[in-house]
């Protein structure tokens, strides 16, 4: 494997669950109560135009034209009080000595806090790749592909870390090595050919053999 592509949300940084009790709040303030872990299934890795269509369904009338930008504020205030790195995610970055980047379906200013406030930033530096520049969200292949264009690298030689199902589809259509970080429950719907980790460290011995290792599926029981 000779580059690594790194999703951002709930892959380097903590952020699923605190992203979805701010958009909870949110909505709750219009009426519409959503438990959390109804949240977290129905808008991980999920753009957020996809995200506002779903909930003005389910609440029956359009949001405010300005929920998205509030939205933003509240979560950036939340990330600047409790983000933090997924456990393992900067040990890990320190290690590769591949080329590696982020390439997300956030805003550029979003994915820049967040890998700034969880120390993350500078073994980014120019690597950062965001769905809103590229033109294309996950699970289309485009942001990936072009990910792996820009460090020069074929997309069969790049592996592709990720926790969300949009995600692993885009990487595995891009035909890039998809390891499924899933630290709790294993999403059932991810294909039995992606490789299931529970924990960033178990990356470290096949990105430092550079050998794509055999897929194989972990149980959801599996805990770390």
């Amino acid at each position: 494997m000779k580059a690594v592509v790194f999703d951002c949300d709930g892959t380097l940084v903590d952020s699923e669950v605190l992203t979805n009790e701010v958009l909870v709040e949110a909505v709750a303030e219009y009426g519409l109560l959503i438990p959390l872990a109804d949240a977290v299934a129905a808008f991980r890795g999920t753009k957020m135009a996809e995200c506002v269509s779903v909930l003005e369904q389910r609440l029956g009338r359009a949001l405010p034209a300005d929920f998205v930008p509030r939205f933003r504020a509240r979560m950036s205030a939340a990330f600047r009080d409790r983000l933090r790195p997924v456990d393992g995610a900067v040990d890990l970055v320190r290690s590769l000595r591949q080329p590696f980047c982020v390439a997300s379906s956030g805003p550029r200013e979003k994915i820049e806090l967040s890998l700034s406030l969880t120390g993350l930033l500078p073994y980014f530096k120019e690597s950062i790749f965001s769905s809103y520049e590229v033109g294309t969200w996950k699970p289309e292949p485009g942001l990936f592909l072009h990910a792996a264009s820009a460090m020069g690298v074929h997309p069969s030689d790049c592996v592709v870390v990720e926790d969300s199902l949009p995600g692993i589809q885009a990487g595995i259509s891009a035909g890039m090595q998809v390891f499924a970080f899933q630290p709790h429950e294993t999403d059932p719907r991810i294909p039995t050919t992606v490789r299931v980790i529970k924990h960033l460290s178990e990356l470290n011995e096949p990105l430092s053999s550079g050998v794509a290792a055999p897929a194989f599926r972990v149980s959801s029981s599996t805990t770390r």
